[in-house]
């Protein structure tokens, strides 16, 4: 990969490389774009099949994370970190974590680092004893699981959809297709059943499948059944992205698609078209599942509870917006986008004038 074409074209600020030989830590910060402010971001912890892979990973979801905090109202730029894991699974340590820490000090907080796959609140607490800049721990540094956020925002998302297609807003007697059932997903899950709603949920993991089955009375599809080409209502997305291209969009029935994972389309500008052509209503993920960030970002800004509260409310509303205004454009993907960049703009424009 020719890293500085890559982040010539996408329009990245900086990507920093660091090794801990100590505790093993290989990771990659990506600052994508800071003119509304410092960046926040997810540090994910994975296993990737190459250097390539990871570098393109952290390219991608620090793009998403820029125009997701613009598109929130934020005074946030987008940024996000990846650790590079020896093996699937791998136990995290402290030692990785507190390496980890060091690594974003470095940045002198035009990073601040929260949680994402394979990360919770321990390994914050444990970054958190080397640098003021993480969000999302309990005891050293402060947020806590912003996953009830995500949740909570993809469904105001959903209803958005609901309302763009001109039904009414109520969950009851509808089918919504849940992939990934663990953090954000189970929440999610649990939002829809509340409102009257039937689920219907996979996920890779046996124990997380039981949970939702026992706690939520969800119904689940077998190894050898595709979620994607079910007959639903709404479709939601809640593991990693990339799930979303041309085989799975040409053969889906979901008449909306809204969930909690991030860069759920393999390219976006091609399958957010093929979508539209389709008329299929897709809530684009940066829209829909930045509740989280909200809640991160805003007691970093410091925002009461009850801005943060009306924040992730106002989901519902700028879903409705990017919507109506995806007739201008080839595809909703491509309506967010703009949307956020105007606020971009606009930010750049107040801060040039200063």
């Amino acid at each position: 990969m020719k890293l500085l074409q890559e982040m010539t074209v996408m329009g990245h600020e900086r990507v920093v490389f660091h090794q801990d030989p100590e505790s093993g830590l290989r990771a990659i910060i990506a600052i994508h774009d800071t003119t509304l402010g410092d960046a926040l971001g997810g540090t994910r912890r994975w296993c990737y099949a190459s250097e390539d892979e990871a570098i393109l990973d952290v390219l991608r979801l620090s793009e998403g994370m820029t125009y997701k905090a613009a598109a929130a109202d934020l005074a946030m730029g987008g940024a996000k970190s990846v650790i590079l894991l020896d093996s699937p699974g791998q136990e995290a340590s402290e030692a990785q974590a507190r390496a980890m820490g060091r690594f974003v000090e470095t940045l002198k907080g035009n990073y601040i680092a929260a949680e994402d796959v394979g990360v919770n609140e321990q390994f914050c607490d444990w970054m958190g004893h080397e640098t003021d800049y993480v969000m999302g721990g309990i005891n050293v540094s402060r947020g806590g699981d912003p996953s009830p956020f995500t949740s909570l925002g993809a469904f105001n998302g959903m209803k958005a959809c609901l309302a763009h297609a001109g039904r009414p807003v109520d969950f009851a007697g509808l089918t919504v297709g849940i992939q990934g059932l663990g953090m954000t997903g189970y929440k999610l899950a649990k939002l829809v059943v509340e409102h009257g709603g039937l689920v219907i949920g996979t996920d890779v993991n046996p124990h997380t499948i039981q949970r939702a089955v026992d706690e939520l009375d969800i119904k689940v599809i077998g190894d050898d059944e595709d979620l994607f080409s079910k007959e639903l209502d709404i479709l939601a997305p809640c593991a990693l992205g990339g799930v979303l291209g041309p085989e799975q969009i040409s053969g889906m029935k979901a008449r909306m698609i809204c969930g909690t994972s991030n860069n759920v389309l393999v390219d976006p500008d091609r399958d957010g078209q093929m979508l539209k052509e389709r008329g299929i209503i897709y809530a684009p993920d940066f829209i829909a599942n930045a509740g989280g960030l909200i809640r991160l970002a805003g007691l970093y800004l410091g925002l009461t509870e009850d801005e943060i509260d009306r924040k992730v409310g106002r989901i519902e509303d700028t879903t409705r917006e990017v919507l109506e205004e995806t007739r201008n454009y080839a595809s909703a993907y491509e309506a967010a986008v703009s949307y956020a960049r105007r606020r971009i703009e606009a930010g750049r424009t107040t801060t040039a004038g200063v």
